[in-house]
């Protein structure tokens, strides 16, 4: 095991430390083309294989997260750039094996970076009705010293037809009232409290309030793209109910399917690399003690750096 800090939370063990978790992993073998036999289950396979195998018409919410088109080196496996024509073509191989699973009233949500969502945004035009592109600050990123610095991605909301689900009510963001307005005296469209004037507020399509894992987060492991549970829970939140069926082809970590566990929906997802099953696979247990979610709290999401605030609120309830 690597040795590290008491404070440092990151999932970072092998696959011989972590035999027993790859084993709560299925494989291809195992789908025997029933949604009972996949549902809650975390697939080692290569996803365009996998989703062959998949019952027709499973799927309520659909997250993607496909590899960038960036060289890079998933703990031994490598995704190397490609041309724009191929990657473009990459896109429409794993979109075409995901159409047939998907409900009608499915929403879809695709991650890329700025340089990957020109070709994905325009792949996505071409067989689904595009809803938004959000906008997420991701906080971090290296600096550059003949370009802007990269802090931001993108990540595209649509829907297989005009009917789908949204759940407004679930995914406002609290935010502190600088300038409060009475009317009669009392607060208009805000609250008063102890610790502060706040308004829970419509949601855009820029998210500023997300903060990327870091170390001493329980929800940290060593994967080198993981993407915040804050950021899969305002998805999950506002295009599915509970009860449904989240799927994630590139599963990673697992990041989607603990935040669907936390948020009591079902998950099936597939993932190529087994050591990232094994760190998943460690996260859905810690799920079981602790549902949590940094940024969410008592239904509402938080700016970002507001975390005294949240423990004074928790703490007075």
């Amino acid at each position: 095991m690597i040795e590290k800090s008491a404070r440092n939370k990151t999932i970072d063990f092998s696959i011989e430390e972590g035999r027993e978790y790859l084993d709560r992993c299925i494989v291809i073998s195992d789908i025997t083309g029933d949604v009972e036999s996949i549902m809650n289950q975390f697939i080692i396979g290569d996803c365009i294989q996998v989703m062959e195998k998949l019952p027709p018409k499973f799927v309520d919410l659909l997250v993607v997260d496909p590899p960038y088109n960036l060289a890079k080196d998933y703990h031994g496996n490598k995704f190397n750039r490609k041309s724009q024509d191929d990657y473009r073509n990459y896109t429409i191989l794993w979109l075409e094996k995901v159409l047939p699973l998907l409900k009608d009233t499915a929403s879809i949500y695709v991650c890329c970076d700025w340089k990957s969502s020109l070709v994905i945004g325009d792949v996505l035009h071409n067989y689904f009705r595009v809803q938004n592109r959000i906008t997420w600050q991701r906080e971090k990123g290296r600096g550059a010293k003949a370009n802007w610095k990269n802090g931001m991605e993108d990540v595209w909301f649509a829907t297989v037809g005009e009917k789908y689900t949204f759940n407004l009510e679930d995914v406002k963001v609290r935010k502190k009232v600088i300038a409060p307005y009475k009317e009669e005296g009392k607060p208009k469209d805000w609250e008063e409290t102890a610790e502060g004037n706040f308004r829970n507020t419509c949601p855009s399509n820029f998210w500023d309030d997300i903060s990327i894992p870091y170390w001493s987060m329980p929800e940290n492991t060593a994967h080198p793209t993981q993407k915040p549970e804050k950021l899969l829970a305002k998805i999950i939140l506002a295009s599915s109910n509970e009860g449904d069926v989240v799927f994630d082809p590139f599963a990673g970590s697992g990041t989607t399917a603990v935040t669907a566990k936390k948020l009591r929906r079902n998950y099936v997802v597939v993932e190529q690399n087994e050591l990232y099953g094994a760190w998943a696979q460690k996260r859905l247990e810690m799920a079981e003690e602790d549902s949590s979610i940094q940024g969410y709290h008592n239904g509402v999401f938080w700016e970002r750096n507001s975390l005294s605030v949240q423990k004074k609120v928790n703490a007075n309830m």
